[in-house]
């Protein structure tokens, strides 16, 4: 069974998704054992504490230098003994060093199909906002492993959805939240418990059995 850490810093709807999952015996080899935000008033602890789910506090702020805050979160991160950690709207960048210290044990959720409207800058509302002025018919949600570069780690699940007339991005989001991020992520996530997932030359390949 793997020890799963969800790091947070708002709402948690995508912790909500995968507590469900969880619930409804979707991901049979891991369990969320720590959720762990960068705000001490994310409304996502207090879904964790209903839950049952250990919950700390990590904020870059109490850390003068970067370097020293990305040791404290690794530190934290192996005392929790994850297997797998899970970025659900988690507002703080990481750095190298905790991205090489999980190499591909990492999955985060970004709301359009990469590589369109990803990288620097894009997150939240601004994903949508940028995918209706272009015009685009088709966005989604993409679950992929993080490395180094910003979006660009491997991808492992996508979905698609289709914008429609009258869309606002507050509208868009809902939809694809709705729609994809909340269906893909936890399956990325029983897919990795499972052991499903393979990397080769930064693509995913899911074992079949």
């Amino acid at each position: 069974m793997k020890n799963i850490v969800v790091l947070v810093s708002g709402g948690g709807t995508n912790l909500q998704a995968l507590i469900d999952a969880q619930k409804a015996g979707k991901i049979k080899n891991g369990k969320i054992t720590c959720v762990i935000s960068s705000n001490p008033n994310a409304y996502a602890l207090q879904r964790a504490e209903a839950n049952g789910i250990d919950t700390a506090v990590i904020r870059r702020k109490d850390y003068a230098e970067f370097s020293e805050y990305s040791s404290a979160l690794i530190s934290l991160l192996n005392d929790k003994k994850a297997d797998l950690i899970v970025l659900a709207g988690f507002m703080t960048i990481l750095g190298e060093d905790v991205i090489k210290a999980f190499k591909n044990r990492i999955i985060n959720i970004h709301p359009s199909l990469i590589p369109a409207f990803c990288g620097e800058g894009f997150y939240g509302l601004k994903v949508h906002e940028c995918a209706l002025q272009r015009g685009v018919k088709v966005t989604g949600a993409t679950a992929h492993f993080v490395n180094e570069v910003c979006d660009g780690g491997p991808i492992i699940l996508q979905k698609a959805v289709a914008i429609e007339n009258g869309d606002t991005p507050e509208i868009l989001q809902k939809r694809v939240m709705e729609q994809a991020e909340w269906k893909i992520l936890p399956m990325a996530v029983a897919l990795f418990c499972d052991d499903k997932i393979k990397v080769i030359n930064d693509k995913t390949t899911e074992i079949l059995d």
